[in-house]
């Protein structure tokens, strides 16, 4: 491990308070002006870098269909299709059992566990590789279940093809997962951006040089490849101990409700493009400014598991407020300027004028979702910070499919709404999502918060030491 702890950066939190896990360092009650100014600077500092990363790895995806779009209408629905096929069965499973780490790396780096960062990181490769074997089995059968879904079967197939290509990206997306969260929640945020910026100046350049000469099949594999460049770029600051396979079951429970939690809102929006059967799907046109908020989800989570586990309630409530009122901002920024391009995004997909004007039509409610979003990107990174994975399942499931999907379905179908009507459905439960997290953030008492991590890290620590005296035990023996 000492290749990992060599990596190991001064944390963003200040460290003239020590805290060694067992005891609550005393705070002040009111901040000032400084403080507040201080806080912003070092979230922006964090949350610029993510923003980018966030942006850079989506547009992986994004360019492969940008591309296509315009070999014809076919080419465009069918890499949809694959894409948003891809995104229910395969990325958002892996992004949420991969978030479980903003928890345990997050926590550990405030408390100076750094022995437990990389123990953390290699238990999810071995847990995330692991599950993405069932996830390609069903990529490789991406046409047949959507022709059993009553999906075009010309379309089907296509995607189906796609998909094929699109395989050994899964189990490269896996390992990068894992690594960006080791790296960011120790708030190593640089050789992230240089990774994905890398990996996708070379897809957009090579696409741009051969694109009008390969199938598109082909586009896909460039895909596979640039996720893999990106994976031997970051995988330069790791190396594997057997320490990681110890405990591996604590992982893959917290990684389940991870997973769980943001599949349930993965999955909501994908739904709603099989229900409208339009494409290209408005959660395509979104997503590159959803991205925006997973940045700013990702830095809070960072930071509040980061002030947990240094004993620092004060610091947590401070750290929430400053990303909050940015949320603000940021959502106020990106709804002007959705309304402003919403002649203008649409040509980016296609050249066919009904493609133009529908994504024109859907862009005034898009701008309403992602304000909403940077919001809900935020408070479910805090309880992410928070190990709340649990209590968001709940959340989700009742926002989205309580709420969200029935009321799309309300609204297109039986008022005739059409696909603006399963939009402002999502909207609906997007509402009570956010309603939802910001009164169990108002209802959070921090100073409870982190006397519940004393406890957790005085378990864990008996445990380790339990575990360290066993192996002892049996090497002497």
């Amino acid at each position: 491990m000492a290749k990992v702890s060599s990596i190991v950066k001064t944390p963003l939190i200040p460290d003239h308070q020590g805290f060694d896990g067992e005891t609550i360092p005393s705070q002040r009650g009111i901040w000032r002006g400084g403080d507040v100014i201080e806080e912003a600077k070092l979230q922006l500092w964090l949350a610029g870098p993510l923003i980018a990363v966030s942006l850079l790895q989506y547009s992986l995806q994004v360019t492969s269909v940008m591309f296509v779009g315009h070999l014809g209408e076919l080419a465009l629905s069918s890499a949809s299709m694959a894409s948003s096929f891809a995104s229910v069965t395969g990325f958002s499973v892996l992004l949420g059992m991969g978030s479980a780490l903003e928890t345990l790396c997050g926590q550990a780096y405030g408390a100076k566990q750094y022995h437990m960062l990389g123990v953390h990181m290699q238990r999810a490769m071995l847990t995330l590789f692991a599950v993405s074997i069932p996830l390609a089995v069903i990529w490789f059968y991406t046409s047949t279940i959507l022709m059993a879904l009553g999906q075009d079967h010309e379309i089907s197939a296509e995607a189906g093809a796609f998909n094929h290509w699109m395989i050994p990206s899964l189990f490269a997306y896996s390992l990068l997962q894992c690594l960006n969260r080791f790296l960011h929640t120790q708030n190593n945020v640089f050789p992230m951006m240089i990774g994905s910026g890398v990996t996708e100046s070379q897809l957009f350049f090579t696409l741009w040089s051969v694109g009008h000469f390969v199938y598109w099949e082909t586009k896909a594999r460039l895909i596979s490849i640039s996720n893999w460049v990106n994976v031997v770029l970051l995988a330069c600051y790791v190396q594997f101990s057997s320490t990681s396979l110890n405990d591996i079951v604590s992982f893959v429970k917290l990684a389940i409700s991870s997973a769980i939690m943001i599949c349930f809102e993965y999955w909501s929006f994908e739904m709603v493009v099989l229900l409208s059967g339009l494409f290209p799907n408005p959660k395509l046109e979104t997503s590159m400014v959803y991205m925006i908020s997973v940045g700013l989800g990702s830095a809070i989570s960072t930071k509040v598991s980061n002030e947990l586990g240094a004993g620092r309630p004060q610091g947590t409530q401070l750290a929430l407020r400053v990303m909050t009122a940015m949320a603000l901002l940021e959502g106020a920024g990106i709804t002007t300027a959705t309304v402003l391009v919403h002649f203008v995004w649409g040509k980016l997909y296609s050249n066919e004028n009904e493609v133009i004007v529908y994504v024109a039509r859907m862009m005034p409610l898009l701008a309403v979702s992602d304000f909403l979003d940077g919001f809900q990107c935020v408070l479910s990174g805090a309880a992410r910070g928070c190990g709340w994975q649990n209590l968001c399942v709940v959340i989700n499931l009742g926002a989205y499919y309580v709420v969200g999907i029935p009321t799309a379905v309300l609204f297109a179908f039986f008022l005739h709404i059409g696909g603006m009507g399963l939009w402002m459905g999502i909207i609906c439960g997007l509402l009570v999502q956010v309603t939802a997290l910001v009164a169990v953030n108002l209802c959070t008492d921090w100073h409870e918060e982190v006397s519940l991590f004393i406890l957790l890290f005085r378990a864990t620590k008996a445990a380790n030491s339990v575990q360290s005296t066993i192996l002892a035990i049996d090497k002497a023996t």
